[in-house]
């Protein structure tokens, strides 16, 4: 009964800090949303950091992807929009640095892939212009650097590589590239292509058994090399071998209501972090260990306000602090971890 009490008191505190928030820094989700956050579970693992971004007003249109470069720390945030500037760039304590526009028709997807010597950017542009139906590579100021796929020709082509609504890459630390492609269009494949742009392997087939997809929205790779997409449409996540592309299971128990939207690790490889779109809903799952897939657990949940809309989302590598975006809220937000929970990556 003591730590029942305890909890709301912590809750009451809680939502004091978001009007406080809404009041003075102008929150968008307390303009447009009654907002909610509950725990499936008696402790608390993260907590909102309502004063991430310093300036929210920069967040100007349909916030759809954020990518994290821990190395250099900073946030990327791809918005949707006319007339606005599609990449804003922040630090990772909430500093806007600057924005750019330049070749980004519709942004979907976006992963920040730096090494010490160079800072790069990749996004998925899933729009119908001269721009579209490609995945491209930026330095962190915006200077186009790489075009994969045919800019403005949606196809399913392999010679050359064609894309229809790419919706997601990511780029491991071999600079190998894996991506789902796509978001409703004509291709449910995941492909992965080696540094220099051949291909390696791929899956590439509609349909509800292992390695066939239904809307593959969203893609990692675990420190185990095991690949895991987000494969929406049908209710699951599948996992596959990193180097030989072979099927390794499923996880589908956790996803009866909704199929998740993003996928991602934290820092230590023992929690899945999952966002269900239509749900407003953030999964903290176990990761299963090495040589097993096992069945999906959940061991926390963020609920959000209806309507927020998490859709896709990153974890910083550095201190484990989720950024989920919101294209319901219109915004990207903020989750650190609470002190002693992850002492492996809660001192930076």
């Amino acid at each position: 009964m003591a730590r029942l009490w305890v909890g709301l008191a912590g809750a009451g505190f809680f939502l004091a800090l978001l009007v406080l928030h809404s009041r003075f820094c102008g929150s968008p989700v307390l303009r447009k949303f009654a907002f909610q956050v509950s725990w499936t579970t008696k402790e608390i693992l993260y907590r909102l950091d309502v004063g991430w971004p310093n300036r929210p007003e920069y967040f100007t249109g349909t916030t759809f992807c954020v990518a994290i470069d821990s190395l250099s720390g900073l946030v990327y945030v791809a918005q949707r929009g006319d007339n606005i500037p599609k990449v804003l760039v922040f630090t990772e304590d909430g500093y806007f640095l600057r924005s750019w526009n330049y070749t980004v028709d519709t942004p979907h997807g976006i992963f920040a892939a730096s090494t010490l010597h160079e800072q790069s950017v990749w996004i998925t542009d899933v729009g119908s212009g001269s721009y579209g139906h490609t995945i491209k590579k930026y330095n962190s100021f915006g200077d186009l650097v790489q075009v994969l796929g045919t800019p403005g020709k949606k196809g399913t082509g392999l010679t050359p590589l064609q894309f229809d609504n790419p919706a997601e890459l990511y780029v491991d630390d071999t600079g190998d590239i894996y991506i789902v492609d796509g978001d409703g269009g004509l291709n449910n494949r995941l492909i992965k292509l080696s540094q220099d742009f051949m291909i390696l392997w791929l899956h590439g087939e509609r349909g509800t058994g292992p390695a066939k997809f239904n809307i593959p929205h969203s893609v990692t790779v675990d420190s185990a090399g095991r690949v895991w997409v987000a494969d929406r449409g049908n209710k699951r996540i599948q996992v596959f071998d990193k180097d030989s592309g072979e099927w390794l299971g499923a996880w589908n128990n956790c996803f009866t209501e909704e199929g998740p939207s993003s996928v991602r690790f934290t820092p230590d490889g023992k929690y899945v972090i999952v966002a269900q779109l239509n749900l407003s809903r953030v999964l903290l799952v176990a990761a299963p260990p090495v040589g097993s897939i096992g069945n999906c657990s959940v061991i926390n949940t963020v609920q959000l306000a209806d309507q927020v809309l998490p859709h896709l989302l990153d974890v910083s590598g550095k201190t484990g602090a989720i950024y989920v975006a919101e294209i319901g809220a219109k915004q990207v937000q903020k989750y650190v971890p609470v002190e002693g929970y992850f002492p492996s990556f809660t001192h930076s």
